[in-house]
């Protein structure tokens, strides 16, 4: 709008990318393209939609995959590690750029949580809402484990040749072999029991002794669609940016938190076991120690951590209703 106060940071999680709505180039919706419209959740008739591709990865932004202007080669590992505020700060620059001072909202899923968060607590005079998503302000010990199972698994492929695989072949197996362990931690056991059970792909036969199920076949396809958009050096620094964040770095919640100036909605999924809703009331209770304006709600969805990638009336009620409020309330002191 004319005052540039309506702009919306969406920061996406691990395996998304810029394109958070419309037609990708594949012919598939963008990742929230059910939520961010005309009309839909994120009412694009009144607010302006930003997302960028996170500094590491490999989807536009610089990351191990891109050239080193100094060797005229991929970075490779060469690339210096990454933290989830190094991901915001190259935001910083974007809205610079683009002569944004103030975002009314900043919001994402996971790892676009995190962000978020760096967000609220970094560059406090220029968020007017939060809106962290099934995320966390540190990784647990679990949740660095199964970054760690993934990493492994493509550390040692041998195609991995210590990041140095550009031009020949990448650790494709190694790659597809880690996105199919996220997966699993993205689903719960009543989604994964609704969609597959103990369905059959194809039976035994001469040629294959045993049987697949139909959960196998998914979780192969899986990782072999996410083969072919991801870069398997970007997947391990992105991995371990979300590994090494810790929001408060051993403050009292009280210190970091107290010159906060935006208002929070933390949401969570009940059926969540990757970013489970402990981990969401402990961030509640550290903003409500620091009289931050909180609002928190825990969703009974049952599809685990993808709820807020999936089509969820729930989910959509809450972060709509949150924002439509918020949006009015700026309009009416507008108006004042």
């Amino acid at each position: 709008n004319e005052d540039r106060s309506n702009a919306i940071l969406i920061c996406h999680a691990l395996s998304g990318n810029a394109q958070v709505a419309g037609m990708m180039e594949s012919g598939k919706p963008g990742w929230w393209d059910f939520h961010v419209g005309p009309g839909k959740t994120i009412d694009t008739n009144h607010f302006f939609v930003i997302c960028s591709n996170v500094i590491g990865g490999c989807n536009g932004s610089t990351g191990p995959g891109s050239i080193d202007p100094q060797t005229g080669q991929p970075y490779g590992m060469s690339f210096p590690p990454v933290t989830i505020r190094d991901m915001a700060a190259a935001q910083v620059k974007l809205l610079d750029h683009l002569g944004v001072d103030k975002l009314f909202a900043v919001t994402g899923g996971s790892m676009g949580g995190m962000q978020a968060l760096v967000w609220a607590t970094e560059y406090t005079e220029r968020v007017r809402c939060c809106i962290p998503i099934a995320s966390c302000m540190a990784h647990s010990a679990m949740q660095i484990a199964f970054n760690e199972v993934g990493r492994q698994a493509i550390t040692s492929d041998p195609n991995w040749r210590g990041g140095a695989y550009y031009g020949k072949a990448r650790p494709e197996h190694g790659l597809a072999v880690a996105r199919m362990v996220g997966h699993v931690t993205y689903l719960s056991e009543f989604s994964m029991h609704q969609k597959f059970g103990r369905k059959l792909q194809k039976a035994a036969s001469n040629e294959d002794m045993f049987p697949q199920y139909s959960v196998e076949s998914y979780l192969q396809h899986q990782g072999e669609s996410f083969v072919r958009r991801f870069d398997p050096n970007a997947y391990l620094y992105i991995t371990k940016a979300l590994d090494n964040f810790d929001l408060l770095e051993g403050r009292a919640p009280e210190e970091l938190l107290r010159d906060l100036k935006a208002r929070f909605l933390v949401i969570s999924f009940e059926s969540d076991w990757l970013y489970p809703p402990s981990q969401s009331r402990e961030m509640v209770r550290a903003l409500n120690r620091s009289n931050a304006v909180v609002t928190y709600t825990n969703l009974e969805t049952p599809y685990g951590h993808d709820s807020f990638l999936i089509q969820n009336p729930d989910f959509t009620r809450v972060l709509q209703n949150f924002l439509n409020t918020e949006y009015d309330s700026v309009s009416r002191q507008a108006l004042v």
